[in-house]
């Protein structure tokens, strides 16, 4: 579910493509930024990325529902999760390269895929890492600073193993009696997610949290519900420090990773590449 993620979309997608997903729906918001013509773009590039207007930012849950009706008949797997959030296995550390069976390698094996319906994996946020702007080179490699304690997870389910009545509580659906969900541990895989970004991102964000437990972040209701920013308050004013805030373990395994299979000193993920040819028509001008 996205809003005016255009500028982000293509390592997102480029990154999970490269380790096995081979579709991507995006349930949008209403953007009014270039996220059609980025979208239109990675489709002629061979990528296969559906949009469907959704309208209603503070109904993900309805969302998640839709959607696996909606791709029931083109998707076995689905992986939910957001455009700022990257699946990662510490085991690919040792990888030269990506290949597009990456992801399922996490998934059950055909000998016990009868018992398993979704696989659960843990988050770690990461925090503004001294960005006080968006970093060019892309989030994977701007944000390298996070908090110690995971927090929350999310699922890759089964389509065909979820519960008739479609019922999730955003992270994972109910299973029909007959599946079992299994929880990966963080040495097995994670989700990066560059959650509190550079102030001017997270200011974006603010007031559009697509939470279903807070539907207004300017109210006090709900005060300690987890997608509440602690240390922040009900306005978007950025609080002094902001920049090195939620700061405690460095971890840049993901950096690294992507570094030497994208070569992101010439162009991470093709953004370096658009930021030249920026340049170079500045210099023409």
């Amino acid at each position: 579910m996205v809003y005016n993620v255009g500028k982000f979309l293509r390592e997102w997608i480029m990154y999970h493509s490269k380790i096995g997903v081979e579709k991507f729906i995006l349930y949008d918001n209403d953007s009014d930024d270039d996220l059609y013509s980025v979208v239109e773009d990675l489709n002629e590039e061979g990528y296969n990325v559906e949009t469907l207007l959704w309208l209603w930012p503070k109904t993900q849950e309805a969302g998640f529902s839709h959607a696996a009706l909606h791709a029931k008949d083109s998707c076995k797997w689905m992986i939910y999760i957001d455009v700022d959030e990257f699946v990662f296995a510490p085991s690919w550390d040792s990888s030269s390269e990506p290949t597009d069976q990456m992801l399922k390698s996490l998934l059950p094996s055909l000998s016990s895929s009868h018992m398993i319906g979704e696989i659960s994996i843990l988050c770690n946020e990461f925090g503004p890492s001294n960005q006080r702007s968006n970093p060019a080179e892309g989030v994977t490699q701007g944000y390298t600073c996070r908090r110690r304690v995971e927090n929350r997870h999310k699922s890759i389910v089964l389509l065909e193993a979820i519960d008739d009545s479609l019922l999730n509580v955003i992270h994972h659906f109910s299973l029909k009696k007959s599946y079992r969900m299994k929880h990966l541990s963080l040495e097995a895989a994670v989700v990066n997610h560059y959650k509190y970004q550079a102030w001017e991102e997270f200011k974006a964000k603010f007031r559009r949290r697509v939470s279903a437990y807070v539907v207004d972040w300017m109210s006090g209701l709900n005060p300690l519900s987890k997608d509440r920013t602690p240390g922040l308050g009900y306005e978007a004013v950025e609080p002094p420090g902001w920049e090195n805030k939620f700061c405690e373990v460095r971890d840049d395994r993901l950096k690294m990773l992507t570094e030497r299979w994208f070569d992101s000193a010439e162009h991470s993920l093709g953004l370096q590449d658009i930021t030249k040819n920026d340049l170079k028509i500045e210099l023409l001008k």
